[in-house]
């Protein structure tokens, strides 16, 4: 059976994440970055199959998966690993670092209220990649210990975020100025993606952007 292909919007994502991640390397004297350049994270209510969603996504990206205590959530993590794994994405996990060592995951994605985690689980899981979640560029910069934060969201977004003020290019522009390397997310498409372009951002990261279901 053939693999399933990258969609077009996934792909326009994927070359515009690569691109500000060259740009913010070259910023960072060239090192690069853990945390991949693409992030697809996945919520049970948007993307209730994201094994599927991965399956159409290039090497080299990755997935945030956050099961938020759904029954179904090693069952449903185990399917999303042997893709990831077969696809050669990075697997990320959100909160509960239990639940990564089940999947073998790569690494853990942290909320803003558990960013003080990080500094333990660093010492403990250096091999990991870790990443948290940040909603303002204050929070982005005394953010520590991590691999990248995820600051959203940048544009009008759906889901979770769908009450909360964009914080504009702007913003995104000022945490980039930090220690801590960014990943934008909220909003992101393949059409709005090019006014990131020059923020210091080094990377993407989407839902409904990804998933064809509309802002991320």
């Amino acid at each position: 059976m053939d693999e399933p292909e990258t969609t077009a919007g996934g792909a326009r994502l994927w070359a515009m994440a690569q691109a500000l991640a060259r740009a913010a390397d070259a910023v960072r004297r060239g090192v690069p970055s853990r945390v991949p350049p693409l992030l697809f994270f996945t919520d049970p209510e948007r993307t209730p199959r994201p094994w599927e969603i991965a399956a159409t996504m290039p090497a080299g990206s990755g997935v945030v998966y956050r099961a938020f205590g759904v029954p179904e959530a090693l069952e449903h993590g185990l399917r999303l690993r042997a893709v990831t794994r077969a696809r050669g994405i990075s697997l990320l996990v959100g909160l509960d670092p239990a639940l990564a060592d089940r999947l073998e995951a790569d690494g853990l994605h942290l909320p803003e209220r558990a960013l003080s985690a990080a500094y333990a689980l660093s010492g403990r899981r250096p091999e990991w990649i870790l990443t948290g979640a940040a909603h303002s560029a204050e929070a982005a910069h005394a953010a520590r210990d991590l691999d990248a934060v995820v600051l959203s969201p940048v544009f009008p977004a759906g889901g979770r975020s769908a009450s909360r003020p964009p914080l504009g290019v702007e913003a995104l522009g000022r945490a980039c100025s930090g220690a801590t390397r960014v990943i934008a997310m909220g909003g992101i498409t393949a059409e709005n993606g090019l006014r990131l372009m020059g923020t210091g951002a080094s990377g993407l990261a989407a839902i409904g952007g990804l998933a064809g279901t509309g802002p991320a």
